[in-house]
């Protein structure tokens, strides 16, 4: 059996994030459906970037903010994923690199631009994005590094990279690489229209290939079709071994051994900005369990995670998430 290398290794849609600050009316204007991940052309995305106010442009895309995180508390991570040979490529790849977490990936050389979402962020703090896949979802089986997958010791997946099908072949083929080497294998559910868009598929994976899902609330009942929180729960308990459910301020439920379990959010002065909070979740989550856990700690973890990213602006971790832990206690 391939030796352990990575804590986590991380497959995802490999995105630039352009953030800028709005209002409703601007919303509006444009059409942009708040609090959601709304897919877009490239025209749309260079028509958003150039009325953007003030943009700030930062590596991005769920899966990879979760590996980022992972870095910042001290795990050893690699990414997964396809960016064009662009100037946004560039700058996704240097910063992944420079946060220690290998990139394998070649980039694309002919076809579409890297893949970029422009997030416009509300004074509420709630974020809307307007997501171009580019060259993210040209990512094919061909693309997944066995080696690399066999050499974590969890597999993490991002739910957005089904939106196309050879991305979603590819998805899989990487799933059943680390089932066969041993490896765990984590599932980001990504947003409630994802769910949506690909439910049937999720709910397999839930059931015979997922070791570890998240989601947040709205996610978990897209999936299981019911407005009934505990519902859901006690389905997703019959469905997989453990599970995290974000549930905003009221903090997460994680399933494990035995009865479901509530854990508290971390307190925040103010929400600037919520890009990222789940990926960030996820990140504090895994770390706790890739260092053998009580999965009540995982969950804090993952809660310290997402408060510091919701306090400022960018999907990443703005300080070290290890220092924070080291603070909080959880792990000397």
């Amino acid at each position: 059996m391939t030796d352990v290398r990575f804590d986590v290794v991380g497959l995802g849609n490999a995105i630039v994030d352009v953030l800028s600050r709005a209002d409703d009316a601007f919303l509006a204007e444009w059409g942009i459906l708040k609090n959601a991940m709304n897919l877009i052309e490239e025209p749309r995305a260079h028509e958003l970037t150039s009325v953007a106010r003030e943009p700030l442009y930062t590596s991005g895309g769920s899966g990879a903010n979760t590996i980022a995180g992972l870095a910042s508390f001290g795990a050893s991570a690699a990414y997964i994923g396809k960016v064009a040979d662009d100037e946004l490529g560039a700058q996704f790849r240097k910063e992944m690199e420079a946060g220690g977490v290998p990139f394998p990936t070649s980039p694309l050389t002919e076809g579409p631009a890297t893949a970029r979402s422009i997030i416009f962020v509300t004074e509420d703090g709630h974020r809307s994005m307007n997501t171009f896949l580019g060259a993210s979802v040209l990512f094919s089986k061909e693309d997944v590094d066995a080696d690399v997958v066999k050499a974590g010791g969890i597999l993490y997946l991002e739910g957005y990279l089904f939106d196309k099908d050879e991305a979603k072949e590819a998805f899989i083929y990487a799933a059943e690489i680390a089932k066969a080497a041993g490896r765990k294998v984590a599932l980001t559910l990504s947003d409630r229209f994802c769910v949506d868009r690909h439910r049937p598929s999720f709910l397999q994976l839930v059931k015979n290939n997922v070791d570890i899902l998240f989601a947040n609330e709205e996610e978990l009942l897209a999936l299981y079709e019911t407005d009934d929180f505990d519902a859901a729960m006690a389905a997703l308990q019959a469905d997989t071994a453990v599970a995290a459910v974000t549930r905003s301020e009221k903090g997460s439920v994680v399933i494990g051994d035995g009865e479901p379990l509530a854990v508290e959010a971390v307190p925040v002065k103010e929400v600037v900005d919520t890009t990222g909070a789940g990926d960030q979740y996820a990140a504090g989550f895994l770390f706790g369990m890739s260092r053998g856990l009580p999965l009540a700690s995982c969950a804090r973890l993952g809660h310290i995670a997402a408060a510091e990213v919701i306090s400022h602006f960018g999907p990443r971790p703005a300080v070290s998430y290890k220092v924070l832990a080291e603070a909080a206690g959880i792990f000397a």
